[in-house]
């Protein structure tokens, strides 16, 4: 397939290299495939890509690229049997993508500590590569928001089911909620903000907007800092296993009640189409992108990462 001169960079023309990371409210809704996926294409495209597989305690990733468990992964470089991430980074047969496989051997991986965590995210944004892309565990975590906000492109993903929207709601919440309190300067702006995560504290503070009201009262200096961290939070949705035009304009609502009810800009990445071919391509043990490339889900995976890549978003006609 020819790339078009935008997507096919040179090495003297490479941008700066960019995380990306990808994560879901609840799990079961294909977020490793779409990894694993994203970052096929990106390699395609003329990126070095590294996918990290951040599932800690519940690794697949290297089962979507249809790889065995790798010998060294995550839990070597936590566990410092290695001294860099470097050294448990795995090939795959795509070129241009590498794997650096989750600690799906380490029962203890799934509640690392703050000082490992820190280590790991370091050593994650130092990788010589173009995109670094994180596939995250489910649920709303500190150490699973933590590394989607480390990400200069965050993607949450949904399927439509109802209790993946209202999850992947509540992960955007609790996402933003988890970086105003990591910029509030003050400890009054901290317990603040604590206060507005519990839907019972007297304080009556409910949404974001009611937040920077009261900051505002008692610090304007300290609403300005949270203001800003508003203003950069920017995650985008891809909304999974489509079956109709209903399920298409999801996306659409969700960016709709982050900006209304939260006052994040969030925007719609694309969808994928549910695609025989796809769970075909699983049980042999290989990723779709390449066992059928003409399938409506792999186009479908092009056009999202395309989007992505130029920082695009789909309009409300579609």
């Amino acid at each position: 397939m020819a790339l078009s001169v935008s997507e096919a960079l040179p090495a003297a023309g490479r941008t700066r290299r960019q995380i990306w990371s990808i994560g879901g409210g609840k799990g079961g809704i294909g977020k490793s495939l779409l990894a694993a996926s994203v970052g096929w294409q990106l390699a395609r495209m003329g990126r070095r890509v590294v996918l990290v597989d951040a599932d800690l305690g519940g690794a697949n990733l290297h089962t979507c690229l249809g790889l065995p468990m790798p010998q060294r992964t995550l839990a070597d470089f936590i566990q410092r049997r290695v001294a860099s991430i470097d050294e448990v980074v795995t090939e795959t047969p795509a070129a241009g993508l590498r794997l650096v496989s989750g600690a799906g051997d380490l029962l203890s991986a799934a509640n690392i500590k703050h000082l490992q965590k820190v280590r790991v995210m370091n050593q994650v944004r130092a990788l010589d590569v173009d995109v670094v892309l994180i596939d995250l565990g489910a649920g709303t975590s500190y150490n699973i928001l933590d590394f989607f906000l480390l990400s200069d492109v965050s993607i949450l993903a949904v399927v439509p089911e109802p209790t993946s929207i209202e999850n992947g709601y509540r992960f955007i919440k609790s996402a933003l909620y988890r970086r105003m309190r990591a910029a509030a300067p003050t400890e009054l702006t901290r317990q603040l903000v604590e206060s507005a995560l519990d839907p019972k504290s007297a304080l009556g503070i409910r949404t974001p907007v009611d937040l920077l009201a009261r900051v505002e009262a008692v610090d304007p200096e300290a609403a300005l800092a949270l203001r800003r961290e508003m203003a950069a939070f920017q995650p985008r949705f891809v909304v999974n296993e489509v079956r109709d035009v209903a399920d298409v304009a999801i996306g659409h609502q969700l960016v709709a009640a982050c900006g209304r009810h939260l006052g994040v800009r969030a925007s719609y990445a694309g969808f994928v189409h549910h695609d025989d071919a796809v769970w075909q391509a699983v049980r042999r043990r290989r990723l779709f992108m390449a066992d059928a490339p003409t399938s409506r889900a792999a186009e479908e995976i092009r056009q999202l990462t395309r989007g992505l890549v130029k920082g695009e978003s789909l309009g409300s006609g579609y």
